[in-house]
């Protein structure tokens, strides 16, 4: 359904593409989210653990500057995925005042479980575009978010 505001041209292209795109944002994340919300993890959870795994421990700041969360929702997270046994807070032992983020075995074998499934759905979620438009979608995403970032 396109915008029913009565503005400029421009304005109403504009609305017209963030409502198509927050649509189809939000019915790619609805699908691509189903592999992490079966094992009772939220997205935030999840990029933690996936970006753990791939990149290997890092501070806490890093984790949140990464995955663009606020220090104190990265916090909430990591005191959540601690709790259930996936990650571990370790002190530098040069500098008390960072804390590093490690995977434990139980976070490793889950991330080693889920991740392919992960992968899969994206990739059968993005089948609807053929190569050429799936390399503009990227180029246009990348072009929107650099123009946006402050």
């Amino acid at each position: 359904m396109p915008t029913q505001y009565d503005g400029s041209d421009e304005e109403e292209r504009a609305l017209n593409a963030y409502i198509r795109f927050t649509r189809a944002f939000d019915t790619v994340d609805k699908q691509i989210g189903e592999t992490f919300r079966t094992h009772d993890l939220t997205s935030g959870q999840f990029g933690v653990l996936e970006t753990i795994y791939h990149l290997g421990p890092l501070y806490q700041g890093q984790l949140g500057e990464k995955l663009l969360q606020s220090k104190g929702n990265i916090s909430t997270i990591i005191t959540n995925l601690v709790e259930r046994g996936l990650v571990e807070r370790q002190r530098d032992p040069d500098d008390r005042r960072y804390v590093e983020i490690h995977l434990t075995d139980e976070g490793r074998r889950l991330i080693e479980r889920i991740f392919p499934n992960h992968v899969q759905k994206i990739t059968d979620t993005f089948d609807a575009l053929d190569d050429d438009e799936l390399e503009e979608f990227s180029r246009l995403c990348k072009k929107l978010g650099l123009a946006n970032t402050t």
